[in-house]
């Protein structure tokens, strides 16, 4: 059981949907929390809120930017003290079908979804295990990233990836204290799809009006998927929860019930008889 009061975590992708939700819980069981993300505004307005509950420091930060992320590591710990509870949570959604997809698009959905959790635990691990004082960290992965889901090759290939890296953490680290939790959430009621599109690289140049209006459509349907999913105050009681009794998955539901039997079993019988 870990005891997370008092303690100091950094949240990436914290002023808005699950990030905050992640604060929210954390600032009410008694943690500093520092939020960083790349939306200003939504960061003015997380710390307006939970300031009135914990000691709050908020950071502009894109989680591609390894200096960045090493100056605000250093700011946030000589204010609020040692990070030892880190969520690699910023994540994007985008991506386009393999027959439209750039290096472009791949650099920036890799570089945000995957190697966003590696800067950030690069980061803050090593101060971790230097300071011999234990502390957790949380990946936030997808469902789409134990059986793929439809979810697109680009935001698949991220998510499988964070949860291999996660599961390995986990192993490696118990050494050193330091508990590791993957989360692979199903649909949750947040705005992802139409912050997505704001920071996307465009692929509006090689498609065809029709095949524009077909992504629109497209991208109009997820959003009111998620809407119907779990709020993102639930799933940051799951993660406060998960992290006390420090477990390695969380699954918001049970979408990916199915697809991840079914790839088990495929990947089972695959194996040589003997």
């Amino acid at each position: 059981m870990t005891d997370v009061t008092n303690r100091t975590a950094f949240i990436t992708g914290g002023a808005n949907g699950i990030g905050l939700g992640i604060a929210r819980a954390l600032a009410k069981a008694g943690v500093k929390v520092a939020l960083a993300d790349r939306d200003e505004a939504a960061l003015g307005r997380a710390k307006s809120e939970l300031s009135a509950v914990t000691a709050v420091e908020t950071v502009v930060l894109d989680v591609r930017d390894r200096e960045t992320f090493a100056r605000a590591g250093d700011t946030v710990e000589g204010r609020l003290g040692p990070v030892s509870l880190l969520f690699n949570n910023a994540g994007v959604a985008g991506g386009a079908s393999p027959a439209k997809m750039t290096y472009e698009l791949w650099d920036w959905g890799l570089g945000i979804n995957l190697t966003g959790v590696v800067n950030g635990t690069q980061t803050f691990l090593p101060r971790m295990i230097a300071r011999q004082q234990g502390g957790h960290i949380v990946n936030t992965a997808s469902g789409a990233g134990l059986a793929a889901a439809g979810s697109g090759t680009l935001y698949t290939t991220a998510k499988f990836a964070v949860v291999g890296m996660s599961e390995s953490l986990a192993i490696e680290l118990k050494q050193y204290g330091i508990g590791v939790t993957v989360l692979c959430p199903g649909p949750v009621a947040t705005d992802i799809i139409a912050r997505t599109r704001s920071l996307q690289p465009g692929i509006d140049k090689a498609l065809t009006d029709t095949q524009r209006a077909e992504a629109t459509e497209r991208m109009a349907r997820m959003s009111k998927w998620l809407q119907k999913g779990v709020p993102p105050d639930a799933v940051g009681d799951m993660v406060l929860d998960a992290v006390r009794e420090e477990r390695l998955y969380i699954h918001t539901d049970r979408t990916m019930a199915q697809m991840i039997e079914a790839r088990c079993k495929a990947l089972l019988e695959a194996m040589p008889a003997v």
